[in-house]
């Protein structure tokens, strides 16, 4: 599904010429609306909460895995800060899962993160 997501970004014929941010945006809203309404539905629908959380998941195993390259051009504060926003998010998405924890906190998390991409503060 990830995959497909980043596909989808970065093949889409109406946004010629955009940079990496953005389409990094994009990704992080889509998956936190995504999140963010199957999280309001879950009493209803159990499955979409499943569905978002990993597709969460996989959108920040894959940032993880960018930022842990000796290639990244981040300063290696911020590919920390990032990493350890990935454990964090792995080990409180099981605990929604177990439904001891909330996803707004996910959700306040990709929201920060999408500040941070669009230059307005509060990134991770």
């Amino acid at each position: 599904m990830m995959n497909s997501l980043a596909h989808d970004a970065y093949t889409r014929p109406d946004a010629p010429g955009r940079n990496a941010r953005a389409v990094e945006y994009d990704l992080f809203a889509r998956v936190t609306r995504r999140l963010s309404m199957a999280w309001a539905q879950r009493k209803q629908n159990y499955p979409a909460l499943v569905s978002a959380l990993h597709e969460n998941g996989a959108l920040w195993r894959t940032l993880a895995i960018d930022v842990a390259d000796s290639g990244n051009g981040l300063p290696q504060q911020l590919r920390a800060q990032l990493f350890y926003l990935h454990e964090f998010t792995a080990a409180h998405s099981k605990e929604v899962l177990n439904g001891t924890a909330s996803a707004e906190v996910l959700v306040d998390i990709n929201t920060a993160v999408m500040r941070g991409l669009r230059g307005t503060g509060g990134g991770a």
